[in-house]
Order: C-alpha cells, then structure tokens, then sequence
C-alpha cells in the first residue's frame, strides 16, 4: 500500500491499495474503518508520505496483504 496527501482533499488520506485500488479516508482516529472509492485523482495534486504517517487513522501497518510495494 502507498500512502499519499492531496492539495484537492486536505482532511483526507489516499492510499493505493494493490488489488483494490484507490481509497480514501479522513485523517481522524479511526478514519480507516471509513474509507471509500476515490475516484478523479489528479496525479499532480498528490504526494507520498510515509505509511506510518496514517497510523492514528488506523491504517493496518503490519497486514501481509498490504505490505508496502
């Protein structure tokens, strides 16, 4: 998984999710168990940032399936 921030949503996460593509989620405790689709990215607007950086926002660090690519 790759984490990224985006200018076109500050309060959100997105991540590539090999298998299950683009999520998004709000950068609040827990906001992992509320992602969803994200869909019309531009790739100019995003950024990557450490995996560890959603860590409060739940992000499954440590899930085989989900290993950093």
């Amino acid at each position: 998984m790759k984490l990224y921030k985006s200018m076109d949503y500050p309060n959100h996460w997105i991540a590539y999710v090999p298998g299950t593509g683009w999520v998004a989620f709000p950068k609040a405790e827990n906001g992992w168990d509320r992602r969803h689709p994200a869909r019309g990215l531009d790739p100019l607007h995003l950024r990557q940032v450490p995996l560890s950086m959603a860590q409060q926002a739940g992000v499954p660090l440590g899930a085989p399936e989900l290993a950093v690519a």
